[in-house]
């Protein structure tokens, strides 16, 4: 579906369910939305570049797969038939 589309559907979904609210109401939710637009401009979510190599250790990769393949615990068992 095009963006677009769907954003004009949902403003008007909204709307339709608000536009009987009373005047003090509307006022209130105008500057409740206009300060979540002043939020959300100064807060940033960090990229995903930003978290590549955020494990630090001082383990090689190769001894870190080994502790893990190491602490693996298998419970299953096969019954006969």
């Amino acid at each position: 579906m095009n963006s677009s589309i769907e954003h004009n559907s949902l403003a008007d979904y909204y709307f339709a369910f608000l536009k009987n609210l009373n005047s003090n109401s509307k006022l209130d939710l105008i500057s409740k939305l206009s300060q979540s637009l002043k939020e959300n401009d100064t807060t940033s979510k960090p990229s995903l570049q930003s978290l590549f190599g955020a494990y630090r250790s001082q383990d090689s990769a190769e001894e870190i797969i080994d502790k893990i393949r190491e602490s693996r615990v298998f419970n299953r068992t096969v019954e006969e038939l």
